[in-house]
């Protein structure tokens, strides 16, 4: 695993991985309107990273390529900060005590693109404070903060290729899967996560298939994005990422979670930064990023 982890006296380093959507199947909604899903993640060295040191208050200060489209200060609804206090909160309810931290954010990945930035970052939170503060928590109550940061979060906290069922709660770890090597490509557009969810015309739809049977590109090959087709519709540019990516070559071209980052498997990490630098000068506008899983 290419997670880069680095702990000090002064300063503890947490990767916070771009988490991608190999696969995403709606299989039905519950009574209170959250969907039920079932979807292949698999985690990238492509991330933002978090940073924390010992400060005499707490604080959290935002950097990096998209550190611009977010708000700092102190507080707030930044999943950042929240995942602060309520760990601390429940460390406190153990009578660990721990002190005040400074939180650095470099935001390496476009906000709200479907790749878990918000998410990854909190779990990356939640696992660099614990080794910061040396601090002890038992795994069910961890995995319950996590969700209540968000459905993407407990994924994100496991940081490693898995099947997710349920709202994102119930996980199945996937260890078949090889090393992947992706270009993702975002048009640093915004697309409506609700609005595409209330345009899916099927929100039951057929479970991924059975990955014990078949290699791992057949499973690719006979699952799919159910959120893509609305997306798309949504935004075309979607389809104009897709056609990019297949044209230069990717053997497998999708939309992850609820877009807009779109994401092309190449056979091998030259093959994807020879296709990011080329989707660079065809469209300088965008987000491209070669990468590989970890």
């Amino acid at each position: 695993m290419r997670m880069h982890e680095v702990s000090g006296a002064t300063e503890t380093i947490e990767a916070a991985p771009a988490k991608i959507n190999l696969a995403l199947h709606v299989t039905g909604q519950r009574a209170d309107g959250y969907h039920l899903l079932e979807t292949l993640v698999t985690f990238t060295e492509a991330g933002d990273v978090i940073r924390i040191r010992d400060t005499d208050a707490d604080s959290f200060s935002i950097s990096g390529p998209f550190g611009d489209l977010l708000s700092a200060g102190d507080g707030g609804n930044n999943l950042v900060t929240r995942a602060r206090d309520m760990l601390r909160d429940a460390l406190a309810s153990t009578g660990q005590a721990v002190r005040p931290v400074d939180i650095h954010l470099e935001k390496n990945l476009p906000v709200a693109s479907g790749i878990g930035g918000g998410s990854a970052d909190a779990a990356a939170t939640l696992r660099g404070l614990l080794r910061h503060w040396s601090a002890t928590i038992a795994p069910e109550k961890l995995a319950s903060l996590a969700l209540k940061l968000g459905a993407d979060v407990p994924m994100c906290l496991a940081s490693r290729p898995l099947i997710a069922r349920g709202i994102g709660e119930d996980i199945e770890a996937f260890t078949d899967l090889p090393e992947l090597f992706m270009v993702l490509a975002n048009p640093l557009k915004a697309v409506s996560t609700p609005e595409i969810f209330r345009r899916l015309q099927n929100k039951a739809n057929p479970h991924l298939p059975a990955h014990a049977t078949i290699g791992w590109m057949d499973f690719l090959d006979q699952s799919r994005n159910d959120l893509q087709p609305p997306a798309q519709a949504l935004l075309p540019e979607i389809g104009e990422i897709t056609g990019l990516l297949s044209e230069e070559g990717a053997a497998l071209v999708r939309m992850s979670g609820s877009g807009a980052t779109c994401f092309g498997i190449f056979h091998s990490f030259d093959a994807a930064k020879n296709a990011e630098t080329s989707l660079r000068k065809k469209r300088p506008g965008w987000y491209f990023q070669a990468t590989r899983t970890i």
